[in-house]
Formats: C-alpha cells, structure tokens, sequence
C-alpha cells in the first residue's frame, strides 16, 4: 500500500461492476486510497464487493448503487454521497454503455444511451461540486475519441426522430460528456480540475469495433487513477487519448454549443 488509511484520499469510480470500473476501482485500493464503488447493477453488488474486498484493507471500500438508467435513483445517489462526504477528492466518471441496436428511450423519457453516458454522470457530478470544491479534487470523464464523429441535434437530442444508428447515438453521447468535462473545468469552482480521457486503443464499449476484446485494462485503469491524482500535471478541461493532451472536436471547443447543452441539461 502506498498510504495509510488514515491520510488515504476517497476516490468515487462509477461503473465498478464494468469491466474497466472494476479494473480502476482495483487500481485505487493498490493505491492505498479509500473507493466509493458505485456499481449499475444491484445483481452485481454481492460478487463486486467480494472481488474488491479480497484485496482491501477493512473499510478501504464502499459500495453505492444507483441505476443510471433512472434519474431518480442518480439523484438519490448524490444526495446521500453530497450529505456523508464534505470531501471527495476524485470522481472517476467510468459508468457506460454501447448504444442498443435499436431506438430505446429510458422512463424518464431519454434516449437510453445518452442518459447513462452523458445525463446521469452530469447529474452526479453537479450534485458533488461542494465535496469536490472542498478537496480542490479531480473529474475524469471517460469518454471515446469516437466523440470527433458526434453531431449534436439540439432540436432532437433524444433521437426521438431521423434515422436511428448505434455508432451516432454512442458518438453523440460521448460528445456531450467531452462537452461538459471541458465546461466543468471552464465554469467549475476555482480549485477544481477536470479533464475527459480516450484511455485505451480499442473501444470498450463497442463491440462491434473491439479489436482487443479480452485486452487487459490495467494500463486504462492506471492511467485513469494518475489523472485523478493531484501530483499528475494536467491541462484543466484537456481531452486526453491515452496519456497525451489532444484537440478535441470543434464543438467541445466551442463555448456557445457548451452553454447550450448545459441549458438544455438542467
């Protein structure tokens, strides 16, 4: 262990019950640092804790749940995060699905890949600015550089109507979450970083484009929890593919499309 328990940082990772969730979740109890593992799935609760247990120290690990494809459960979730930590020192926004094969909306009236992709990570986050601002902490988003391919239709964010493909919708999803990393570290408190990161060469949440379907993610997971660690110099609002600083897409660039997503996500 690198840190005692006693001065160890709390590090909240969504999506631990994914295969690179679990993967980062691991790298920060290695760490030494306390993880809040906020898994989709509560069939997944039982078998995710056992795994990270096995390698922890007692109370190095807490479990959360919350659905993302249900808003209400992701407020709930930051509600009683925002009232139990006035500090959290990293949020490591892995949580994430391939867009389905065929147009799916959420009860909440969404289209299902860009809420559990962009509008529950957003909501989760705003909820913890307080915690976040105290500890002067870091967000990473994970995102894809799939996110270049992505066209916002603000009259129809929801795909509600036009031509539905999954390649669009996922591209689309993660477009917004690079957009709001860039806006978080731009209009965020002072104190506070916030980067997005492509962290492996291979797609991890598409299949259909996976070369590397069994690659091992400890090299993601790694880097995910360096960028999440104050001593890592980073651009604040940078968007990464792997360790390297890169251009993002011109609409993360462009702050009158920034504030016009933010509008339309609150």
């Amino acid at each position: 262990m690198s840190a005692t328990l006693s001065s160890a940082r709390t590090v909240l990772v969504t999506g631990a019950d994914t295969r690179l969730g679990f993967a980062t979740a691991q790298r920060v109890i290695a760490d030494g640092d306390t993880v809040i593992a906020h898994i989709l799935d509560k069939n997944h609760a039982d078998e995710t804790m056992r795994r990270l247990q096995a390698t922890a120290e007692p109370g190095q690990v807490r479990m959360v749940q919350a659905d993302f494809t249900r808003l209400a459960e992701v407020d709930e979730l930051g509600r009683t995060l925002a009232a139990e930590f006035t500090r959290l020192d990293a949020l490591i926004n892995v949580a994430s699905i391939a867009a389905p094969d065929a147009r799916t909306h959420t009860e909440d009236g969404h289209e299902l890949t860009l809420q559990v992709n962009y509008l529950a990570p957003h909501r989760l986050t705003m909820a913890l600015i307080p915690a976040l601002e105290a500890a002067r902490g870091r967000v990473v988003a994970v995102t894809s550089k799939l996110h270049a391919a992505g066209n916002i239709d603000y009259s129809d964010l929801d795909r509600n109507r036009g031509i539905y493909t999954p390649f669009a919708i996922y591209a689309q999803s993660k477009l917004a979450l690079t957009m709001f990393s860039r806006s978080l570290a731009e209009t965020g408190p002072d104190g506070l970083t916030s980067v997005s990161v492509h962290p492996a060469d291979f797609e991890i949440d598409l299949p259909r484009l996976r070369s590397h379907r069994t690659a091992p993610l400890d090299r993601a997971a790694a880097l995910l929890v360096q960028l999440a660690t104050p001593s890592t110099p980073v651009m604040n609002g940078g968007y990464y593919e792997g360790a390297e600083s890169t251009k993002a897409a011109a609409l993360v660039r462009n702050s009158r499309a920034r504030t016009r997503l933010a509008a339309w996500s609150n």
